[in-house]
């Protein structure tokens, strides 16, 4: 185990080794100062993965998003910004926004699946990563609804039902139409207002 602030030889070669880690590893590696904490880095199935940094596109794409999400839905859940869910014991990914259930200030616990309603990833040289090995897990974790902001063709990725590791219902919403979270029905979204038109 990794005490804050004590790594040992054992353990920098685990982490030079690219072993599994757990969340509380994880968290123990930030703490203890070996993972920066403007680093863009995201826990998936035990693996320390990098993350693109952010573009102009895909900043505003996001504040957008969660301007408009709290707007429509502050009132019923909570918005965060790119901020950790923990899927399981060995995967924490930082969706670019996430539709919560309403929390105390002294709930201190995780953010796990149950407490989702919706997560957006906003995607742009990561959209295969986030369509693909990302998307899968949190179909696997029971996430009930991913939308995925492809900004390279302007539209809206609608994913639902998830079955296994993958979604059953698969909707594209173009920059001109529409989209509800399922959670949310009366909330009524037009991606051409958080989603940038394609140059």
């Amino acid at each position: 185990m990794i005490a804050a602030g004590i790594v040992t030889d054992e353990e920098r070669e685990a982490l030079a080794a690219g072993r599994r880690f757990t969340v509380d590893e994880y968290l123990l590696l930030g703490a203890a100062g070996i993972l920066a904490k403007d680093e863009r880095i995201e826990l998936l199935d035990g693996e320390i993965i990098q993350m693109a940094p952010i573009g102009n596109r895909h900043r505003n794409s996001v504040n957008w998003s969660a301007d408009l999400m709290r707007e429509a839905i502050g009132r019923l859940a909570m918005v965060q910004v790119q901020s950790p869910i923990q899927l399981d014991e060995f995967t924490m990914p930082e969706p670019d926004i996430a539709v919560i259930r309403r929390r105390s200030i002294n709930d201190n616990a995780p953010v796990v699946p149950s407490d989702v309603f919706l997560l957006v990833e906003v995607a742009d040289s990561s959209l295969e990563f986030d369509l693909g090995e990302k998307l899968g897990r949190y179909a696997a974790a029971g996430i009930p609804e991913v939308w995925v902001a492809n900004l390279r063709a302007g539209e809206l990725v609608v994913n639902t039902e998830p079955d296994g590791d993958t979604y059953a219902n698969v909707r594209i919403i173009p920059l001109d139409g529409a989209a509800s979270p399922q959670a949310f029905p009366d909330v009524v979204l037009r991606p051409a207002d958080f989603i940038p038109a394609v140059d």
